[in-house]
């Protein structure tokens, strides 16, 4: 017994708790992420491969009554899918401790995910800035009677975003870091510096001055339909872009907010700056959050536009009856059917004979 004992205290072994107390903290970090951000994307492809797969599908069956504003949403949808393909990749590096494994399609996934954050947000731009000249100036920005035409403004935004993507076509490129590949800008040392000057052309030309169009434009156009008619019915032309307006910035909001304070913490790089890991789960939460947008537009639609949800439930219901009216019910620049059928019975009733007489009477 006492060999025994003599043998097991001379055992000369150690343990080096902090090695694996850091280990535990670092496996569970990454396993809570490995396993929320794939649900969330998973559940943002299902819902937004449906919900635009059923508008394109409204879209093609009223092709022959084609509206100006079914132009946009057409636009706005093919972007959404677009990112929407690209989810399974992002999925698939939240979920391996490995990271990126996917090669070539880094530079693809990144330059797809700002494209559909730039032509989001320029498209309505477009149509904001339509319902402003139409309401302030009595203008029309796009020819109504040719809706055809506006595709070659939609094009030119997908040009303009196809632009503002360029960094990201030539400098996104596969990163190996302490055995994990990341997806990451490898831009390269010299005088001119590719990093900030690729941040201040997205905060400035593709964030922070089509916000402010946005927010003039709506916030105008709501004041003066507030001075001009208390009637919701002529209220409703120029506040269809409300929501899809709000909705947009308050799920790029957070990501672009972040991205300015990376950029400033790259400005003013500090050695012994603690925040980087902080800022760098910020941005892929909130990345998560402006992808979860694509799903979110159809929603939308759906709850908002009356005859995009007719033509769902004539849809699923295996009907095919073609809608004459826009999807987004009110369009852009056009005025809803139901008031055009209430003036004309207005201006009817004005000019019977009876209400003549009624009014001399009077």
């Amino acid at each position: 017994m006492a060999v025994l004992l003599d043998g097991l205290f001379r055992q000369n072994t150690t343990y080096d708790y902090d090695e694996d107390y850091e280990y535990k903290e670092e496996f569970e970090e990454r396993g809570s992420e490995a396993v929320w951000i794939p649900i969330v994307y998973s559940v943002v492809l299902l819902v937004g491969l449906l919900g635009n797969a059923l508008l394109l599908v409204a879209l093609y069956q009223k092709r022959r009554s084609w509206s100006l504003s079914d132009t946009f949403i057409l636009h706005l949808s093919v972007a959404d899918i677009l990112l929407l393909v690209t989810l399974p990749f992002r999925a698939a590096q939240a979920a391996q401790d490995s990271g990126w494994c996917f090669g070539i399609f880094c530079k693809i996934c990144g330059a797809v995910f700002n494209i559909n954050f730039y032509c989001g947000i320029f498209l309505l731009v477009c149509i904001s800035l339509d319902h402003y000249l139409s309401s302030a100036h009595d203008v029309q920005l796009y020819p109504h009677s040719t809706p055809s035409s506006v595709h070659v403004y939609c094009f030119a935004v997908w040009l303009i975003s196809l632009l503002l993507t360029i960094p990201d076509w030539i400098f996104l490129r596969p990163k190996t870091e302490q055995r994990k590949t990341q997806c990451v800008h490898g831009y390269p040392k010299s005088e001119f510096d590719w990093h900030l000057f690729s941040r201040v052309l997205h905060h400035l030309v593709g964030f922070l001055l089509p916000t402010i169009i946005l927010i003039v434009c709506c916030s105008y156009v709501l004041l003066r339909l507030q001075r001009r008619s208390k009637s919701l019915v002529k209220k409703r032309p120029a506040m269809a872009i409300l929501p899809f307006v709000v909705v947009f910035l308050l799920c790029w909001m957070p990501y672009n907010i972040t991205l300015f304070v990376d950029t400033l913490c790259n400005i003013h790089k500090d050695p012994q700056n603690n925040n980087e890991g902080s800022l760098k789960t910020a941005l892929s939460v909130f990345s998560a959050l402006g992808c979860a947008h694509a799903c979110l537009r159809p929603l939308l639609y759906l709850f908002f536009c009356g005859n995009f949800r007719k033509q769902t439930l004539r849809l699923l219901r295996c009907t095919t009856v073609e809608c004459k009216s826009s999807l987004w019910e009110l369009g852009v620049g056009e005025e809803a059917p139901h008031e055009q059928e209430q003036s004309a019975e207005e201006l009817k009733q004005m000019t019977s004979p009876e209400h003549q007489v009624h009014s001399v009477q009077a």
